[in-house]
């Protein structure tokens, strides 16, 4: 299928798969998106549920180094990563990542995106190193990050209480239903430790209703900028 780069709403670069009209990020702006669905209402809110409170918000830093472990669904660009990568030094947190993607992004494609330039132009070789390490062995990005890269179709993930905290940033449901079945919630609600979290973009009630059939918490919280709610989920 045919693909190009295409530039957001709030100038970061994202790529398009014009057979779809699908996107990797929300057209309304990749970071902003980014930031709010998995940052603000996936990582810093499972902190906080956790009791760690801050020595200085402004300066976000927590009293004490924890570790958390995170699997995406859909490793796509590395934007995810990259940001959190970021908020784990800012908050001096230790981060073991799980990308999983089926279809990885090719290097030429990954060379054209801006994300570096307009979050932390310093950090270049840090999300270059993101996408030259090997998949399926786990590496260590950072002294606080550890990434493991799975090429793996969805369907095929059957860890069991691992995860605190899963990104699900699968392509819509419109164009990919079958990544929003009941089925693919279920081995999520698998891989997750008790009183986990998942965190999605999507919002739809088909969606909802999988989920809590399952026997997750569901909130419909507010959405990024150009989308009116999003999902977090909790394991009971």
């Amino acid at each position: 299928m045919k693909r190009k780069i295409i530039t957001t709403t709030d100038g970061s670069k994202t790529i398009q798969i014009e057979d779809w009209n699908e996107q990797y990020h929300s057209k309304h702006g990749a970071i902003q998106e980014a930031q709010h669905v998995f940052i603000k209402e996936g990582l810093i809110y499972f902190l906080n549920k956790c009791h760690l409170e801050s020595s200085d918000r402004t300066q976000d830093k927590l009293h004490r180094k924890v570790s958390v472990d995170i699997l995406e669904i859909g490793f796509g660009t590395g934007l995810n990563a990259f940001l959190t990568l970021l908020e784990a030094d800012a908050l001096n947190i230790k981060i073991n990542y799980v990308g999983a993607e089926a279809y990885p992004v090719s290097i030429d494609e990954i060379n054209q995106l801006n994300y570096v330039e307009l979050i932390s132009a310093e950090n270049q070789t840090v999300f270059n190193e993101l996408h030259k390490v090997s998949w399926e062995k786990e590496h260590e990005i950072a002294s606080n990050f550890k990434l493991q890269k799975r090429q793996q179709f969805f369907s095929d993930i059957t860890d069991t209480n691992a995860f605190d905290l899963i990104y699900f940033d699968a392509f819509g449901a419109r164009v990919q239903p079958e990544l929003w079945s009941k089925s693919i919630f279920k081995a999520m609600h698998n891989a997750l430790k008790p009183n986990g979290i998942l965190v999605t973009y999507a919002a739809i009630g088909e969606v909802k209703r999988n989920m809590q059939a399952l026997g997750f918490t569901v909130e419909r919280l507010k959405g990024p900028p150009g989308k009116r709610h999003m999902l977090r989920a909790t394991k009971k």
